[in-house]
């Protein structure tokens, strides 16, 4: 800031706190002096959102103390520091080979970013878009009803197989008992039912995944097969 706006910056402070007006034209000029040196790097407004007055402002606003240069200092770095984390180096127009020309176009653009002189460079988040799906990709996964083959399933059936014993069940035409928790071990839905080791002196300490469900599972997995089936047929 140059000397004219320090002091109109004053005059506008002083307007809003009077305890930091000074009439006497040997401290006002001292008041001037000091301000000037502490934000002559510091501008008094950009295009871009800052606003000294905006700071004083907003200090009169939150603190019983009087504005201190430095207040506004502080508020300035961190417009700016946070200007400068939103902003995402250009590719410099200089020639790449040009080491000395491509770091000072670089440095250049953090620079005015900083200064308040130009806005930061953010990057654009990636939006949402409607998925597309190749039509060779949708008509097979509409003949094969899965994205994972037959043959590569009956492959990977040993190393799962209670994930296994469920597409049977489910080809079978039998009730998914996986589509229903399980009211005896507690099992949520798409957990397989669990039995307790126990210790012999009675206990349990742990739990394992059982291969089968509980029979209460299994006659509430019908009970539910049956009222979709009723719903569908009744629509």
């Amino acid at each position: 800031m140059e000397r004219r706006e320090i002091a109109g910056l004053l005059a506008y402070m002083g307007r809003l706190d009077p305890r930091t007006m000074r009439t006497d034209p040997g401290e006002l000029r001292d008041q001037v002096d000091q301000w000037q040196e502490l934000l002559g790097d510091v501008p008094l407004a950009t295009d871009h959102g800052w606003d000294a007055r905006t700071a004083v402002r907003a200090h009169v606003l939150s603190s019983p103390y009087p504005v201190l240069p430095v207040d506004v200092a502080r508020q300035w770095k961190k417009h700016s520091g946070d200007r400068l984390d939103r902003h995402t180096d250009p590719v410099p127009a200089a020639d790449p080979d040009d080491v000395a020309s491509w770091r000072a176009e670089l440095l250049g653009t953090r620079h005015a970013v900083l200064a308040g002189q130009r806005p930061p460079n953010e990057q654009r988040a990636i939006t949402a878009a409607e998925a597309t799906v190749d039509p060779a990709v949708e008509a097979r996964l509409r003949a094969i009803g899965s994205c994972i083959p037959p043959h590569v399933r009956q492959d990977l059936a040993p190393y799962r197989p209670a994930k296994a014993r469920r597409e049977q069940l489910v080809a079978e035409g039998l009730p998914d008992v996986l589509a229903v928790p399980c009211g005896w071990c507690g099992a949520a839905v798409n957990q397989s039912c669990r039995a307790r080791r126990v210790v012999p002196r009675g206990g349990a300490t742990s739990h394992r995944p059982m291969k089968t469900a509980h029979p209460s599972r299994v006659e509430a997995a019908a009970a539910l097969a049956y009222d979709t089936h009723r719903q569908e047929t009744a629509a």
